[in-house]
């Protein structure tokens, strides 16, 4: 299954996202998660590369388990340290496994780390996947609903995504963001520059406290008050921090799917019950979206 072909068919595209194991882990963790995640009957899930940006080692590998699990896999391919050969290697396993959908990155920058003399951009990377695979693998790109962090301004941001639809990208997924305003304000955004491709939402709940660090340390994403208040009330309570986590991607989704939002794409951590419980609560919804 083509990816883009799913928003052909459907009003509202759901899936999940996960990463692999570190290179000397057992796979059989994510394994059994995968088999959990494939039981809720995503659209899709997409599978990051290595943690800490370390290359695209196991990509395909987990790719293949979701395979095997009858979900169709999106793999993610970053290009900051690497050549067109090393990308083409990438492409090559994914083309012998028969995974064509591809997640087109730039990836992020790692201190010390030489960065690629071939792609400065994901609209490079775009380009080249483009020519290598000869129209064989369906591109999916990022985007930022509050701005790429190392853009001066969104309006830059956003010429230069149009620079990425305009090279083959053929549905977007959004980084997280927890005020559904500023997605809204984004996709308008995306109307006004000629960007028609369509845009998944993506949703990461705040379920942890490792999270909460993280998330806040390194997306960027603006953390409303409301968000404020739950990770003050509730920091140091692991139970409660679960369940608001939980309850607040939910009515986000909701209103979401209310507005007329292409797809949802849920940044899972590999916790499959986080999954489950936010997919309980808002099928009857997609389902009623999708008219099924």
């Amino acid at each position: 299954m083509i990816i883009s072909d799913l928003f052909k068919k459907k009003k509202a595209v759901y899936s999940f996202e996960i990463f692999p194991p570190k290179p000397t882990a057992d796979v059989a963790a994510v394994s059994d998660t995968i088999e959990k995640l494939a039981a809720l009957s995503p659209d899709y899930i997409s599978v990051t590369c290595s943690a800490g940006g370390t290359g695209n080692s196991r990509t395909a590998e987990i790719a293949k388990l979701v395979q095997k699990n009858g979900v169709e896999p999106l793999a993610h391919v970053t290009c900051i340290n690497s050549s067109k050969s090393d990308v083409a290697r990438t492409l090559a396993e994914l083309s012998e496994n028969k995974i064509y959908n591809v997640l087109a990155l730039r990836g992020d920058r790692i201190a010390g780390a030489q960065e690629s003399k071939d792609f400065a951009h994901a609209s490079d990377l775009v380009s080249f996947i483009r020519q290598w695979g000869g129209g064989k693998f369906d591109i999916a790109g990022a985007c930022y609903p509050e701005g790429h962090p190392e853009s001066p301004d969104i309006l830059t941001d956003i010429r230069n995504l149009k620079k990425k639809a305009d090279a083959g990208v053929t549905h977007l997924n959004t980084q997280l963001f927890y005020d559904n305003e500023d997605f809204f304000r984004f996709r308008d955004m995306l109307a006004l520059a000629g960007i028609d491709v369509p845009v998944q939402a993506g949703i990461m709940p705040l379920v942890k406290k490792a999270h909460v660090d993280r998330t806040i340390a390194l997306s960027g994403a603006k953390i409303p008050a409301k968000i404020s208040r739950m990770i003050s009330r509730f920091y140091d309570k692991p139970d409660a921090l679960m369940e608001a986590g939980i309850a607040y991607a939910v009515s986000q989704i909701v209103d979401l799917l209310s507005a007329g939002v292409q797809g949802i794409h849920l940044y899972v951590m590999n916790n499959a019950y986080v999954a489950e419980r936010i997919t309980e609560s808002v099928k009857h919804i997609l389902n009623e979206v999708n008219g099924e």
